[in-house]
């Protein structure tokens, strides 16, 4: 059977790049019938913040990416279930000491005992010399005796593992298929901290066995540290997984995505309200295609159609114009009343309305969002989309078409039925609106010929001072009879100026 596991450090909220990782991981899964695990690997304990579970938790259960095992969520809370745990590793401690035992007897690993400025001075040196930073293995060929006596004394060490010298390490990448490195480039890796934490580098290889660990699918950051796994498999006569390494994702500037460009958190995206399923296809499109040009997926269509084999070797550039496109699409096919509750936290925010006025309001809500469907691409741009249309303090568009079109003959007859229309308009709603205000007007005014572009866009123009926009009836009906009414008698005074 397919397991696959997401494995974040618990270091603040959820990059979009971990999120790709694990979504990858995910489908994969579900599409070979496997199972995906989440497992926390927080041994780094220098960059553990608080809060950061629960982070994790909310990112992959909002966004649909929810493991089968592991550390998951159960009534709200942070449980793990699974018959592989604990699966933190800070409490697998005694798991580690296990295993880092038989490499130590085997002579697999050795004490080490440099402090960090001989290490420090070490590599200035060996960089100067054009060499490649690594350790000299001094430690290497201590006594027992000589270890036992530093370990009494109480010198802080840590443990490394033995490479073999001038070795040639070899393993097949799902993605950028055989690839070979010389332990000449390698560094004894430390695989136990002097804190008595084990690296990543060697307790990802101890749960990825235990664990059942088929297919280690994560980002080309890990590559170089790859044949040092390799060589941890062989020296435990483990079979090792198949690897696959995503590429990175990167800013417009072809570096790699950082907070310096702006929003680079899943929670960054959510609070501006971007739609879950919308950051997940924008994310699974990120270094992977379909054979199709289909750009919108449902979760069980990325299922179905995604495949290891058409993921692409280079960066990805993580375009934010596509992901509001793309989000954009999805708001568009949206209810308007699931609209009315997403953009309503944000219209509070931004003043716009408090709460008891967003709770009486309900039917104006959805109105406005029908307004602004199509005009959004994501839930933060209400306020300021909204406010377009309700401030009053607006220019008149002047180019040379908007112009002409308002010094029509057929204007003044048209502002005048349109002033008398509104006013002994019984109901003010979009539908009696167009039927009782503009179509009333086209009927009575025949002869004149005002329909059409004649009809539309001068009312337009004399309301929002522009000549496009969305549905006229509807907007009237948002901005309110008095306000319209205000609005044609600013038009009129600007005009007799």
């Amino acid at each position: 059977m397919v397991r696959v596991r997401f494995a974040p450090s618990p270091t603040g909220n959820v990059h979009v790049g971990s999120l790709r990782t694990a979504l990858y991981n995910y489908l994969f899964a579900k599409q070979n019938n496997g199972q995906f695990l989440l497992r926390l690997e927080d041994t780094d304990r220098t960059r553990y913040e608080e809060g950061s579970v629960g982070n994790l938790l909310d990112a992959l259960y909002t966004t649909g990416v929810v493991p089968d095992e592991g550390l998951m969520l159960e009534d709200g809370k942070p449980v793990q279930k699974g018959d592989c745990g604990p699966y933190i590793q800070s409490e697998r401690l005694s798991i580690y000491q296990k295993y880092i035992r038989q490499l130590l007897d085997e002579g697999k690993a050795y004490y080490c005992f440099c402090t960090r400025e001989r290490l420090d001075d070490l590599r200035k040196k060996q960089k100067s010399a054009g060499e490649t930073p690594r350790y000299d293995g001094r430690c290497k060929h201590l006594t027992p005796e000589e270890i036992q006596t530093r370990i009494d004394a109480g010198e802080p060490y840590v443990i490394r593992l033995k490479l073999p010298e001038d070795t040639e390490i070899t393993f097949d990448d799902m993605v950028r298929g055989t690839i070979a490195i010389n332990t000449k480039e390698l560094d004894d890796q430390v695989l136990i901290k002097a804190d008595g934490f084990p690296t990543y580098h060697f307790a990802v290889v101890v749960d990825d066995h235990l664990m059942g660990i088929t297919h280690v699918i994560r980002g080309e950051e890990w590559l170089p540290s790859t044949p040092k796994h390799i060589y941890l498999y062989q020296c435990f006569g483990w079979e090792q997984p198949q690897y696959v390494h995503l590429p990175n994702i990167l800013n417009a500037d072809h570096k790699k995505l950082s907070k310096r460009q702006g929003d680079v958190s899943v929670e960054d995206f959510l609070q501006k309200g971007y739609l879950p399923e919308a950051l997940v296809n924008f994310l699974a499109l990120l270094g992977w295609s379909p054979e199709s040009d289909q750009e919108i997926f449902t979760m069980d269509e990325l299922v179905t159609v995604f495949d290891t084999s058409r993921i692409n070797k280079a960066g990805a550039v993580f375009d934010r114009e596509k992901l509001n496109w793309m989000n954009g699409q999805y708001l568009k096919n949206l209810p308007d009343e699931t609209i009315a509750k997403g953009i309503a936290p944000f219209l509070i925010q931004a003043g716009v309305m408090d709460e008891k006025t967003a709770a009486e309001k309900q039917d104006w809500l959805v109105k406005v969002a029908a307004l602004l469907k199509e005009r959004i691409a994501y839930y933060a741009q209400a306020p300021e989309a909204l406010s377009a249309f309700l401030n009053s303090d607006f220019v008149m568009d002047d180019s040379e078409e908007a112009r002409a079109i308002m010094s029509a003959d057929t204007v003044p007859i048209l502002y005048d039925a349109l002033v008398e229309k509104i006013q002994k308009a019984d109901i003010w709603s979009a539908e009696t609106i167009q039927q009782s205000v503009i179509k009333a007007i086209q009927k009575e005014h025949k002869a004149e010929r005002i329909k059409g572009k004649a009809l539309y866009m001068p009312i337009r123009l004399m309301i929002t001072g522009v000549m496009h926009g969305p549905d006229l009836a509807l907007m009237m009906e948002v901005l309110g009879r008095t306000e319209c009414l205000a609005r044609l008698e600013k038009y009129q005074f600007l005009r007799n100026a």
